[in-house]
């Protein structure tokens, strides 16, 4: 009892490790991506063949989407993976005597493929066979001719049958039924295969009989087993003594597989000695299998083996067939016919895609899989290698997978901007001579990233634009440019932020966001602003978006808008209200000046620019046409001739300022010139001028009233001097008449200083005057002192060289010849018209010496002179 269980242990201990070796081996072959199951033929479509998915692994819920694809050797697909469980069925019946007639072990071969991994596995079913065929003979029926002398014991081969199954279910025994007279012996072939042979068992006797029929049985070793037939009709014949012999005991041919269908491969040669039918030998194939049987034909006259159909290497490299050649006596001889077929390059070699993808991001690594190809070439040898190759000028490169799997890999980075798509063209060449070649395209698009950033086609913009546009004029439009496609390619237009004299650049001008077009939002002024500066950002629609920007520098162009405006003389409305206004633009000049004397300057200026702001004076109307003339450029009103006595006093000036724009803009300036030849007259036209000025309604004695206040308070002043001055004198014992009496003339004074700035000015303001009369006429002096002039013209005499101012002559030449103190007389004029502070007339101080102390109505006194404002 202890002994049978430890044996029991003992086989239990060998089936689990047996069982522990599959399980690894298993493990192993998956774990190397080979995978070998079984499956007996002619089972229905959609058998269970082996459960791929349990043993690779695989999760069908994340490949679900990624998709697999069984790819089969040859151009009939028997196998199927099923797509919810996994498992690998069959898609056609199998039938392994057509599929592997000459193979032993029919092992059939598919790789399945992952697309979305770009992973291979090779799977090897082994296709076993099952016992659905019985034996066949060539022939149901076979006649035999044996001669009545023929010793017993002779052996005479019969047609072997043939069962396409293998294995235990393949051709087994042989059973022969019929006829004492002869019995069945088995002979083993070279090739392990049975052969019959019918034995004469005992001898003949034609008179006893002349036809014997037997029946010849062949089975297998299948469950149950399958049994085939033939009949075998025995002629005995009278005797004959020789047989046929062939020339060779065995023929070998080899011939390539390209030769024609109808030629003749090889011929079989028989002899026979004997003479008569019994001489005339006969050919006939006695073993051949079915491939052959379709392929050759055997001349039974002459022994020729023809050829029926094209012969293929791949379908069949040798053949063998056994030929028997016979006498009308019935004896026979036999030989062995050996075909070799030699491989010749007729196959092109065979480029399957079996996975691809038809679009890759230009961004993708070097060394995406993008297709997976398989190569074949159904020739062997070196006519079956094959080399593949690709294009030099794509970024792409051939990469050997496994077996005859071949990968096509990205070979370096992709620019979609230089090449957007790609038609890829794999070679495939096979080592023949000539080589046959064979090529397979692989469309490929590239996908777009925003890697461009747009560009603007100038570096920078420039545009003039006229002022006093309208509001919305177009300006300029800038365009940049996006190398990239698509929304990456879509380029949008917006303005920098920035500031235009305190307002946001958004509120004079805009971009169109589609276009790139600038507008201007409102109407600009040169005068205001010259120019703008300013920054566009072109932005695509990428993400993240990418952006570039260009400066633009708008000129504004100036135009004649702005008409001149004259600063001097003031317009009469900008010198006040009132009698003011009646002084604006009062020049004086004396009547001696001579042609060319300076009047006046009309001061002009012009808002604009450049041509625009080029200003002409002209002199558009004068009461004296002829007297005075203006400068073209500088506006100086100067006399064109001496006066002469019968020209008026005043005389009107309409004075044309014109800038140089299109159409050309003007203005007027109107001076009033008055021509004296002594201080009366001077008052005089100037009283007359302030009262026609005055406004209407109110009364001339206005300034009269002021004129008579003014005179009276220098009288008193007047007074209170010549009291002091007689004082002075009595005490004096001699006196000299100090300046001869004179006309007061204004002869001596300098024409400058009758230029009126800022309205009307007298033309002695600007002295401050020292005035020292002694009873020595040797010791008086009159001295002007430039040092206290007030916002006047500088005075042009040195302080000590004073101009003449009451004549012509010398001062000290007037005095007269008589020193005598008696005669001794002099007189100080002074008028002081002291008017309005806003009137242009602010003081005329005139000095005036007689011989007397009194000289008609006027004042004589001696002053030192001061501006009265």
């Amino acid at each position: 009892m202890p002994a049978q269980m430890c044996a029991a242990g003992r086989r239990w201990g060998r089936r689990q490790r047996a069982l522990l070796w599959a399980v690894l081996l298993a493990a192993w072959e998956a774990a190397w991506g080979q995978l070998r199951y079984s499956v007996p033929e002619e089972m229905p479509k959609g058998s269970f063949v082996g459960d791929v998915a349990k043993d690779l692994g695989l999760q069908l819920t994340e490949q679900s989407d990624r998709g697999f694809q069984i790819v089969s050797e040859g151009r009939t697909r028997y196998f199927a993976l099923h797509g919810k469980t996994g498992h690998l069925v069959t898609a056609e019946r199998i039938d392994r005597e057509q599929l592997c007639r000459l193979v032993e072990k029919c092992v059939l071969r598919c790789e399945l493929i992952v697309e979305g991994e770009m992973k291979l596995y090779e799977i090897e079913v082994e296709i076993t066979d099952i016992n659905d065929n019985e034996p066949s003979f060539r022939e149901a029926e076979i006649e035999l001719r044996i001669s009545e002398t023929t010793a017993p014991g002779s052996r005479f081969p019969l047609s072997e049958a043939h069962d396409p199954d293998s294995g235990r279910n393949s051709l087994q025994s042989y059973e022969l039924s019929g006829d004492e007279h002869f019995s069945l012996a088995v002979q083993a072939g070279p090739g392990g295969d049975q052969r019959p042979e019918l034995v004469l068992a005992k001898a003949l006797d034609r008179e006893e009989a002349a036809f014997h029929e037997l029946v010849l049985r062949a089975s297998d070793g299948g469950d149950p087993a399958r049994t085939g037939t033939a009949r075998i009709r025995v002629t005995v014949l009278d005797a004959n003594d020789n047989a046929p012999v062939f020339s060779q005991a065995e023929y070998t041919v080899r011939v390539p597989e390209d030769v024609p269908v109808g030629s003749t491969l090889v011929t079989v040669t028989a002899t026979d000695a004997d003479e008569g039918p019994n001489g005339h030998v006969k050919y006939s194939l006695k073993k051949v299998s079915d491939m052959a049987s379709e392929i050759f034909r055997l001349d039974y006259e002459t022994g020729e083996i023809l050829l029926l159909r094209n012969l293929d290497f791949e379908e069949g490299n040798s053949y063998e067939l056994e030929v028997q050649a016979y006498d009308g006596g019935g004896l026979f001889d036999t030989t062995k016919v050996t075909i070799s077929i030699t491989d010749v390059n007729d196959n092109m070699p065979e480029i399957s895609v079996t996975s691809a993808i038809s679009e890759i991001s230009e961004d993708a690594p070097s060394g995406t899989v993008v297709a997976l190809l398989h190569v074949q070439d159904r020739d062997s040898g070196a006519n079956g290698e094959v080399r593949c190759s690709i294009d030099k000028d794509v970024p792409f490169r051939l990469q050997r997978s496994q077996g005859n799997y071949y990968s096509v890999v990205t070979a370096k980075e992709l620019d979609r901007e230089q090449v957007s798509e790609y038609n890829v063209t794999v070679r495939a060449a096979d080592g023949g001579s000539p080589a046959l070649q064979s090529s397979a395209v692989l469309a490929l698009r590239v996908l777009d990233v925003n890697d461009n950033a747009p560009v603007f086609l100038e570096e920078r913009y420039s545009a003039r634009l006229a002022e006093n546009n309208a509001a919305g004029a177009l300006v300029l439009t800038v365009r940049a440019t996006d190398a990239d496609w698509g929304q990456n390619a879509r380029v949008r237009y917006r303005l920098a932020e920035g500031r235009v004299r305190g307002a946001p650049l958004s509120s004079y001008v805009s971009v169109q966001a589609e276009t790139g077009a600038l507008y201007a939002l409102r109407s600009l002024d040169y005068e205001q602003l010259h120019e703008l500066q300013l920054c566009v950002r072109a932005e695509d629609g990428g993400a993240p978006a990418l952006s570039s920007n260009v400066s633009v520098r708008l000129l504004i162009v100036d135009e004649n808008d702005n008409a001149p405006q004259v600063l001097y003389p003031a317009p009469a409305a900008a010198a006040g209200s009132g009698a003011a206004a009646a002084w604006s633009g009062v020049e004086l000049a004396p009547r001696w000046a001579e042609a060319g004397a300076l009047v006046a300057k009309v001061v002009a200026v012009d808002a604009d620019a450049g041509q625009n702001a080029w200003l002409s004076y002209e002199l558009a109307k004068a009461t004296e046409p002829g007297l005075f003339r203006v400068g073209l450029h500088s506006g100086e009103v100067r006399t064109a001739r001496s006066p002469l006595a019968r020209d008026a006093a005043r005389h009107s000036l309409l004075v044309l300022v014109r800038d140089h724009g299109r159409p050309a803009l003007s203005a007027t300036a109107t001076l009033s010139v008055v021509l004296a030849e002594s201080v009366a007259e001077l008052l005089a036209e100037l009283g007359s001028a302030a009262h026609e000025a005055a406004a209407p309604g109110e009364p001339a004695a206005s300034l009269t009233r002021w004129l008579v206040l003014a005179v009276a308070a220098v009288s008193c002043l007047f007074v209170a001097f010549l009291l002091l001055l007689l004082a002075l004198r009595l005490r004096r014992c001699h006196h000299q008449q100090l300046l001869p009496p004179d006309s007061g003339a204004l002869r001596g004074v300098p024409v400058s200083h009758f230029v009126g700035i800022d309205g009307v000015r007298a033309f002695l303001q600007s002295y401050s005057h020292d005035v020292s009369l002694t009873a020595d006429s040797r010791k008086s002096h009159l001295r002007f002192s430039a040092a206290s002039c007030c916002d006047t013209l500088p005075a042009r005499p040195p302080p000590d060289e004073p101009a003449p101012l009451l004549g012509d002559g010398d001062p000290a030449g007037a005095l007269p010849s008589d020193p005598a103190p008696s005669s001794v007389s002099f007189c100080g004029q002074i008028l002081c018209a002291t008017l309005p502070c806003t009137a242009p007339l602010s003081f005329l101080p005139v000095y005036c010496f007689d011989e007397a102390f009194t000289c008609g109505s006027k004042f004589f006194f001696m002053v030192q002179g001061n501006n009265c404002d």
